[in-house]
Parts: structure tokens; C-alpha cells; sequence
């Protein structure tokens, strides 16, 4: 039974930590004169003149912006991005929380990226965004900034321009959509879909169930509802302190998302008074402790890719070692799918949410690390309440004892890759068989549901040509369909490998990210139908068994495929994006000498 006082009591902890920003006093304190935005619009000059004018040709007058700061939504709603939908009405909320703190807001809009309406992928997209955030931090006269977003790439991108941008700057998660329901069936955003196509695959799912299957699946705005990419970006974002305590947990329509929005708006006015930058936050420990919070809510295999691209724009240099490292040490705390079999982010919210969990992580934390409202994390964690250690386990009833991602490495991915053996079949973390090799998604397409297709349970299914140059954009193709022959005989999970990325909604036995990538000449690139891939899971390994003179001969035999884009943005993704251990962020955005401010002359 749930203890409704506890509940409450809980409930009013995270908003007094999220809502009261006591910010520890400062000597250094900015005046109106030094506000970034007072380079705008406080010179006698005809320049600033023309600034002010343009400002005022708006319906402002000077004392709602003059001597105040300035302070930049940049606003990711879309009417083509279910998961931002409510974004606009927050938006209001934020400049009510800007104006109470004596701030002038501005809302700048910024490419939506929403997973289910783009393509062929968001990561393709996700670079561009960040470019487009950090200029438009850049080039406006802004002091500080509030970040809105939340669909899986969209965080990362937000956060990437923010860091190279280096201006004040805290990020409000867009939430989590409301748990669905069908029936008795509770639904998970993702993992249900996987469930249920596969029942439709096998026979079993009539097209009338079908269909009140999709009118249910998607209960209200918001992102998803499990521990996917977008759960998992909001917990990082938490973890790195780029949020308000308790901001990733809250769902996106109830009531607390409203005062968050509102709080996030008031504190970004303290930030550009106080003049606390991304690089006072963010250091190796803060990164730490962002892997350290993806191990314990079993996150996202994208999270990897993100934090390390996050990283480098910060001159910190985060490797796959270091998860590897933080896995081995931390246990599944978050009993969330699809790690767990039951519950989604309400139950996480209503148990305590992130800050509940990482109490649970204790000293596993780098506690002194500071955040954006100004405290410290251990701070921001203190009197986190634990209302129901079944969603939130304890670290001695864990839902699983190591982290959720394990990096493997061996002959086929010598840079390395990963896989989540948490959502997968245990039976199959120690598993050697022959492959089944796909040059491409369409390939696969076109011949896995062939009737006479020679694959069996034991069959390890190969996708290439599915990453950052190959696809392009490294998409969400690595759990492999499993082919319909095989689903009518009863199987549900088997070994499955690729190039590819795999939505954090995903599951099962899916080996990832190996790198270097086909495209480039990988060994992948190499494999084929018949040979022998065995998986040690447990010993982090992965090996090829062809020997070295044969991969030799095939490597020489083989020509890189002709590149997908000739011209425009594409092109250039294709000409500068990194590898998936490097963080695909592109080469010539990673961090560097300090771009100086906009001339005004």
C-alpha cells in the first residue's frame, strides 16, 4: 500500500530543493555594466542605438531590459515532435520564473528533434543542432540560458552547443509521457511495441488489437515512458548538475513540471548575476558521476556516444575504459523497463525519482562536484527520500549486481563496442555460433522472412553499412528483427551484432556500435555468412574465428562503398563525423582555442 504522507512529504522535498536556490554568496558578483548583453545595448553609440530601437519596435520599453539580464529560451516545441508538445506552453512558465527574478526573457526557437517523425535518424541531426544552439548563444545578446528539450538527441545537442558556447546555462527536461494502458496491459513506450509487433509477426495479434494497441500506446505529451534514450539523457543531464535537483524525473503534464519550468527561470537570472559557466560545472568527476547515474538506471546504450561527445566539447577526455571502469563497480538500482519487467517513469517519479536513487549510490559519488542552482550534489541529494525500494532498489537487492552496459573487445571490434546484458536473455551472454551476414538495412529487409532463409535460434544475425558514414547518421536499426520463422517457433531473443545504434526502448542480445564501422574498414566489413562469431559477455569479450592471413586477404579485396551525399548538409556530416568510441560528434566542433565574442562595430 502506498503511504500517501511519505508520498507528499517526498513530493514537497524535491519541489523545495528544485524551487528554493539559495546560491552560495558571491564576491564576484556581476553589475549591469558587465552583463554580456550590456555590449548591446548600454553604449552612446549609433550602433546600440539602432538595438534598443529595434527592441522597443517590439512593445519593450527600457526598463524591462536594460541593466537586466537577458536570458535566452531556446525552445525545441514543434508541432512535428509529440514529446516537445507541451514545450511552449513551459515556455511561458520560464519567462514567468525570469520575470519574478527581475530577468528579461527571449524565446528563441531551435531545430526540434523528434525520434519518430525524422528521418532517416535524429543523430544524423544531432550535430546541427548543437552548431545552432551554441550560435545562437553566441551571437544574441544573451546572459545566461534555459534549455528546453528532452526526445533523445535533443538534450545531448542542447548540451554540446551550451558547453562550447560556455554562457550560464541549466537545462529543463521535457518529462516523461504519462504511463499508457491497454486494457489490463500496462504499456511501455518501445518495449511494448517490440512485444506486441512480434506477436503480430507470430500470428497471434488480430488487426482490430492492433490498431487499439497504437490509439494507446501514447497517453499524453512527453517522451518515453521507459528507461530510454530520452529518460536516460534527462538522468545524465541531472547527473553532470545541468538541471535543478529533482528536474528529470517530473512527468511532462503534472502539475511540479509547471514549477520546475518556472524555477529554471528564476535561477537562470541568478546564473548571469553569479556568471556561473558549463566549465565551473563540468569536470572528469562531474562526467563520473553522469556514467556512474547511466550504470545504476540501466540506461541507454546512446548514452555512451552522447556523454563522450559531451565531454570532448568540454577538453575532457572520457573513453569506453571509463565505463568499463564505473560498470564493473555499479549496480542496477532503477527496476525501470526495459531493464525491468514492470514499472516506467511515474513509478520512478512516484518512488523518490533520481535524486532517491542517487542517494542510494552514496559515496559512489563525487559529492563536492557543484551544480547549476549553485550546491553541491551531495547537497542537492541530502534528504532525498526512498518510498518504494521495489522501482528503486537498494545496492543490496539490485536488479542487476554491474552496470547495465558492458564494453566487449576482440578482433571484430578492435576500438571496441557494447551491449546491454541486462535486457537480454541470459542464456545467451556465453553463446558461439554462425553468422548471417546483411550488407545493408535493405538487405535484411528483403531476405529475413524469407521461407527458406538458413537460420536457426543459434544463428548470430549481421547488419553492416548502419553507422555514423555508412547509413548515414547511425541510426536505430541494431535489434535486428528476428525473423518471422523463428518468432512462430517460440524464439524471443538471439544474438544479434552491428555497426548500428539501438533505440534505449530496446531489449535483447544485441551487440553494438562496433568500431571501426564497415564503412571505413572495419573488420565487419570482412565477416562472412558461415563464419564463427562467439560472445563471452561476462569477460567482455568478442572474437572473429577467421584467422589473420584470411582477414588479411579479404581486407585487400575490399573497396569502401561510394559515400550517400554529394552535396550540402549531408556531405558534411560525412566529411567530418567522428566514430562511435570518439563520440560522433563532428571533428572540427570538439574542444579547442576559445571562439572570441561577436564584434559590434
Amino acid at each position: 500500500m502506498v503511504n500517501w504522507f511519505h508520498l507528499a512529504l517526498a513530493k514537497f522535498s524535491r519541489y523545495k530543493s528544485a524551487s528554493i536556490h539559495m546560491s552560495n554568496e558571491s564576491t564576484s558578483r556581476k553589475t549591469p555594466d558587465d552583463l554580456r548583453s550590456a555590449r548591446w545595448f548600454a553604449p552612446d553609440d549609433v550602433r546600440a542605438l539602432g538595438h534598443r530601437a529595434r527592441v522597443k519596435a517590439m512593445g519593450w520599453a527600457d526598463n524591462d531590459f536594460r541593466g537586466k539580464p537577458v536570458i535566452g529560451i531556446l525552445n525545441t516545441w514543434s508541432d512535428l515532435n509529440t514529446c516537445h508538445s507541451h514545450l511552449r506552453e513551459r515556455a511561458e512558465k520560464v519567462k514567468q520564473g525570469v520575470w519574478q527574478a527581475g530577468g528579461f526573457p527571449v524565446e528563441v526557437p531551435v531545430m526540434s528533434l523528434g525520434e519518430m517523425l525524422m528521418k532517416p535518424t535524429t543523430m544524423l541531426y544531432r550535430n546541427l543542432l548543437s552548431m545552432e544552439a551554441e550560435e545562437v548563444l553566441r551571437c544574441h545578446p544573451i546572459d545566461a540560458a534555459v534549455l528546453m528539450g528532452g526526445c533523445d538527441k535533443t538534450t545531448p545537442a542542447l548540451l554540446m552547443g551550451a558547453i562550447s558556447a560556455d554562457i550560464p546555462t541549466l537545462f529543463l527536461p521535457a518529462g516523461p509521457m504519462l504511463t499508457a494502458r491497454w486494457g489490463k496491459e500496462t504499456l511501455g513506450s518501445g518495449s511494448s511495441v517490440w512485444d506486441f509487433w512480434a506477436e503480430r509477426c507470430a500470428g497471434n495479434l488480430s488487426d482490430e488489437d492492433w490498431a487499439k494497441f497504437e490509439n494507446a500506446i501514447g497517453r499524453s505529451p512527453g517522451h518515453c515512458m521507459t528507461m530510454g534514450t530520452a529518460s536516460t539523457m534527462g538522468a545524465i543531464a541531472e547527473g553532470l548538475g545541468f538541471t535543478l535537483p529533482g528536474a528529470s524525473s517530473i512527468p511532462a503534464v503534472v502539475s511540479e513540471h509547471h514549477r520546475m519550468s518556472t524555477a529554471c527561470g528564476r535561477r537562470a537570472v541568478e546564473m548571469a548575476w553569479e556568471d556561473l559557466k558549463p566549465s565551473d560545472v563540468l569536470t572528469r568527476e562531474s562526467f563520473e558521476n553522469a556514467i556512474t547515474v547511466d550504470m545504476a538506471i540501466g540506461g541507454s546504450t546512446n548514452a555512451i556516444v552522447h556523454i563522450i561527445a559531451m565531454a570532448g566539447r568540454a577538453g575532457i577526455d572520457i573513453s569506453l575504459d571509463d565505463f568499463d571502469r564505473l560498470s564493473r563497480t555499479t549496480p542496477v538500482l532503477a527496476n525501470i523497463r526495459p531493464n525491468g519487467d514492470q514499472y516506467l517513469m511515474e513509478d520512478f517519479y512516484n518512488a523518490g525519482g533520481l535524486r532517491a536513487l542517487m542517494a542510494q549510490l552514496g559515496d559512489q559519488l563525487h559529492g563536492d562536484c557543484v551544480t547549476v542552482n549553485g550546491h553541491t550534489i551531495a547537497e542537492n541529494i541530502a534528504g532525498a527520500e526512498l518510498i518504494d525500494d521495489d522501482v528503486i532498489r537498494t545496492p543490496d537487492n539490485p536488479v542487476a549486481a554491474e552496470g547495465s552496459t558492458f564494453v566487449l573487445r576482440g578482433n571484430l571490434a578492435p576500438h571496441g563496442c557494447v551491449v546491454k546484458p541486462a535486457a537480454a536473455v541470459e542464456a545467451l551472454l556465453t553463446h558461439r555460433g554462425p553468422a548471417l551476414v546483411f550488407d545493408n538495412y535493405p538487405d535484411l529487409k528483403a531476405r529475413l522472412n524469407d521461407p527458406d532463409l538458413d537460420v536457426t535460434k543459434d544463428t548470430v544475425l549481421v547488419l553492416r553499412s548502419a553507422g555514423p558514414e555508412g547509413a548515414p547518421g547511425f541510426p536505430e536499426w541494431g535489434m535486428l528483427p528476428i525473423p518471422d520463422k523463428l518468432l512462430k517457433e517460440g524464439v524471443r531473443d538471439m544474438v544479434r551484432l552491428s555497426d548500428a545504434r539501438m533505440s534505449g526502448t530496446s531489449y535483447g542480445m544485441c551487440v553494438l556500435h562496433l568500431t571501426p564501422e564497415s564503412h571505413v574498414g572495419g573488420p565487419l566489413a570482412f565477416v562472412q555468412t558461415g563464419d564463427e562469431i562467439e560472445l563471452d559477455v561476462p569477460n567482455r569479450k568478442i572474437h572473429l574465428h577467421v584467422d589473420d592471413a584470411e582477414l588479411e586477404t579479404r581486407r585487400a579485396a575490399w573497396k569502401k562503398p561510394k559515400p550517400k551525399y554529394a552535396r550540402g548538409y549531408g556531405q558534411l556530416y560525412i566529411n567530418h563525423v567522428t566514430q562511435a568510441h570518439e563520440g560522433c560528434d563532428f571533428d572540427f566542433l570538439q574542444h579547442g582555442p576559445p571562439t572570441p565574442e561577436p564584434p559590434i562595430f
